[in-house]
This record gives structure tokens, C-alpha cells and sequence, in this order.
């Protein structure tokens, strides 16, 4: 009998090995604590495509959020953001999500703002317990924005007339092919005053004191990390990895990948294969709208 054995089990369970151990293994022999990081990178969308994984809705990242809360030896959740906004229901779902996670599970979560996390953006930031930004990130923006376009004349010069029937006096309303009316931009700056006194609700009730309330707090406006410190929007500027090892010295930390759609694998494949993929005109809108929304912000 080999009296080493009994020595070498012992030192796998009082970790002594794990550093000759290949990593996945030497990860299990430690059994240390782990911070789970979610990206949520792009624009916030209702109409998230099933090939292009750039943007954020509930449907694209529950599967991460559910994984990275369902870790066995959770210290926290980081989120990495960088989004410019977007639709603010999904906002609001994705926020909502996470909290209600992070109440069941009894973990912190602390948010990390990257380029930018800006309007919607930043509504995802307040789901966490602690936001931090890069002293150069762009932060805030808590507002409302609505964007369309007149057209009203073109099809006369085209030669095509439209023909709208509805049952309702304003069931059609903005609509692009005819003059805007007073009424209805009216009733649309209703609506946008309503979520706007939301976001706002929603910034006081995650930030409470911290923040610190002027005028221009809630105008739109956007400010550079350091500057968003000074205002109460973060409570730090660093990095995930400066601050994880600052706060939980012990944990490994271990990125999360949504599932993928199985159109974003196909098309991985066919990529793979030299095979492209042609983009419709309603995906040439989408892309286009994205890229205004970055562009505000210089990006």
C-alpha cells in the first residue's frame, strides 16, 4: 500500500494541489468564491434580431442573468454596460429582472459603466447596488427622445396616393405621409413627460442621498465618469477587475454568455462557410437606428 496516497488526497481537499492542477480542476479543488459577469452591450430594443446578439432585451439576456445568479459559490453579480438606451420598457424589464434576482439570491450587484451608459443605459446601471464608470465614460442622459421623420408631399411627387381607413379619431397619429398636427405632438410630449418623471422616480429610488440634485440632473444631459461621481449617478470611477479584487479579494471571476439563438448559430456557421447572409430592408432600418443612437454620443 502506498502510504502517500492518504497525504495527496488531503492536500486536494485542503486545496495544496490545485496550483499543479489544470484550471477547471484547480477551480473545483479550491471551491473559492466567484463574481459573475453579464455583458449587456447595445442598443435596448422590443425587436431584438434573431442573428445579430448586438442588442439588449429581456429575451437576449435572461438566459445570462439566470446563469450568472445561479452560480453555486456567488459573492456577486458585475454587470458591464455600454449601451446608449433604447426602448424603455425593455429597459425597465431587464432592470426589473435583475433586482428581482438579486433579492432571491441575496447577492450584490454592481454595475460597470464602459463607454457609455446613457439613458436606457443607465436605467440597467441603477438596477445594480453600486455603479462604477471609467473616469472618461459617458453617464446619464435621463431623459426622453422620440424621432421620425415628415414626409408629407413625397408620394404627390411620386405620383402615389395613400389611402388610410380607420375606426377612431386618433387611432393614426404622427403618422410620417401626413402634415404634423399640434394635437397630436402634443399628446406625444404627455407621454413623454410621464416616463420621464418615471426614469427620474426610478434614479431617486436606486440612488436615495447619494445623489445630489440639481437643476440639470434630470435635463438629458450627459457627463463623463468622474463628473457623474461629483453628481451622485456612480459612486466610483475604476475598472471591474481594480474594483472586484479591491472588494471580494478571494473570488475568481467568470464571465456568462447568453444561450444563442439557433438563427445567430446558423448564420455563424454559414459565415464560417463563406456563405454571408443578405440583410432585409427592415434589418437596414434597424442597423440605421442603432447607429443614430450611438452617434449622440460621439461613438
Amino acid at each position: 500500500m502506498n502510504d502517500k496516497a492518504p497525504q495527496k488526497f488531503t492536500d486536494v481537499l485542503t486545496g495544496k494541489l490545485s496550483s499543479k492542477l489544470p484550471p477547471k480542476l484547480a477551480e473545483r479543488a479550491e471551491r473559492g468564491p466567484v463574481v459573475a459577469t453579464v455583458k449587456l452591450h447595445g442598443a435596448i430594443t422590443a425587436n431584438p434580431s434573431p442573428v445579430n446578439r448586438g442588442t439588449i432585451s429581456l429575451q437576449a439576456v435572461d438566459s445570462a442573468l439566470t446563469k450568472a445568479f445561479g452560480h453555486d459559490r456567488l459573492a456577486a453579480v458585475a454587470l458591464t454596460i455600454n449601451s446608449p438606451g433604447g426602448a424603455a420598457t425593455q429597459s425597465a424589464l431587464v432592470a426589473d429582472r435583475i433586482r428581482g434576482l438579486a433579492e432571491e439570491k441575496k447577492v450584490p450587484v454592481l454595475a460597470f459603466c464602459e463607454d457609455v451608459a446613457a439613458s436606457g443605459g443607465y436605467w440597467l446601471a441603477c438596477a445594480a447596488d453600486e455603479i462604477y464608470a471609467h473616469s472618461t465614460s459617458m453617464v446619464g442622459s435621463v431623459g426622453v427622445v422620440s424621432a421620425t421623420f415628415g414626409l408629407n408631399g413625397l408620394l404627390d411627387r411620386i405620383g402615389v396616393e395613400r389611402r388610410v381607413y380607420t375606426a377612431g379619431q386618433n387611432k393614426v397619429r404622427l403618422d410620417p405621409f401626413s402634415p404634423e398636427k399640434d394635437d397630436d405632438v402634443q399628446w406625444l410630449r404627455g407621454l413623454q413627460t410621464e416616463l420621464h418623471e418615471q426614469f427620474a422616480d426610478w434614479v431617486r429610488s436606486r440612488r436615495g442621498k447619494k445623489l445630489s440634485e440639481t437643476e440639470e440632473l434630470f435635463t438629458g444631459e450627459v457627463w463623463t465618469g468622474k463628473r457623474a461621481q461629483q453628481l451622485g449617478l456612480v459612486d466610483g470611477v475604476g475598472t471591474l477587475r481594480g474594483i472586484v479584487k479591491e472588494r471580494f479579494p478571494e473570488a475568481h471571476i467568470v464571465g456568462v454568455e447568453p444561450r444563442k439563438p439557433l438563427l445567430a448559430r446558423l448564420s455563424e456557421r454559414g459565415s464560417a462557410a463563406g456563405l454571408g447572409a443578405g440583410g432585409s430592408a427592415s434589418s437596414l432600418l434597424d442597423a440605421l437606428e442603432q447607429r443614430a443612437l450611438w452617434s449622440r454620443f460621439g461613438l
